[in-house]
């Protein structure tokens, strides 16, 4: 299974931004997938996820701001981040878990490498 993030990149405060994760080699459809990010200096935490089937979980600090929504016919989950803060700079990795129910960094079966958020005051 891999999984490729990309759409990060550099974005002013109170903009916008939407990250693609596309994966191949599994049955999409049948996992949960969710977007986690790491900011420097600090652990990794969970943003949000979607289930595999369809139910939607945040974090606690993004709810409100960002969004999630997975197209199973082109095995890609998506990441739509609104009002963009400079707190939100990280790198942001998507994760599948198949037929998971938790966020659990740890059982989180496959990980993408990351794409960069910057977010400038």
């Amino acid at each position: 299974v891999q999984l490729q993030a990309s759409g990060g990149g550099l974005v002013q405060a109170g903009g916008s931004l939407r990250l693609s994760c596309a994966a191949s080699g599994c049955t999409f459809s049948s996992y949960a997938m969710g977007w986690f990010r790491q900011a420097p200096g600090k652990e990794r935490e969970f943003v949000v996820g979607i289930s595999w089937r369809g139910g939607i979980y945040y974090g606690n600090s993004v709810k409100g701001r960002f969004t999630i929504s997975r197209d199973n016919a082109k095995n890609t989950v998506y990441l739509q981040m609104n009002s963009l803060k400079p707190e939100d700079t990280a790198v942001y990795y998507c994760a599948g878990d198949e037929y998971g129910s938790t966020w659990d960094i740890d059982g989180m079966d496959y990980w993408g490498k990351g794409t960069l958020v910057t977010v400038s005051s």
